[in-house]
């Protein structure tokens, strides 16, 4: 893998809609491209972090959506988002967006990364073991339907 550049993106930065938005987008299929911007504005004020990696001629080419948390467990960095670019993966991009996340957690006092992962997201979860994580907790989830 060459040289990556790192750069943390913020809503109404050009490069959300034409760097970022792409990723997470193919990552989310079920995501409007309207419905992204809302999200990323809302979740970016309760400090989600959007880190682009780009390659040395300036494509996006990884991109980490993260947030720090204080829990009764300790401090953590949670990774809500985490791609690479559909034809570059397993070239080393996640690799280096996950150790960017270490030093970032480590820089924040953290004591670890959480993310979520799809059940069935098998390629995904060989790249999370294959770096040290562990599974060690069920995410349970239960839609809350508006009372008309």
């Amino acid at each position: 893998m060459t040289e990556l550049f790192m750069a943390d993106v913020a809503p109404g930065h050009p490069a959300m809609e034409t760097d970022v938005a792409p990723l997470i987008l193919a990552l989310r299929p079920g995501l409007t491209r309207d419905a992204y911007a809302k999200f990323a504005e809302e979740a970016h004020r309760q400090g989600l972090v959007f880190t682009a990696a780009y390659d040395a001629v300036g494509r996006c080419i990884g991109v980490a959506a993260h947030r720090v948390l204080a829990t009764s467990r300790g401090r953590l960095l949670f990774v809500d988002d985490l791609i690479t670019h559909p034809d570059l993966r397993s070239s080393g991009v996640g690799s280096r967006l996950m150790a960017e996340l270490e030093a970032r957690a480590r820089k924040a006092g953290c004591t670890r990364i959480e993310l979520d992962s799809g059940i069935t997201n098998h390629g995904a979860h060989r790249f999370y073991h294959a770096r040290g994580m562990s599974i060690v907790a069920h995410h349970f989830s239960h839609e809350v339907r508006a009372v008309d």
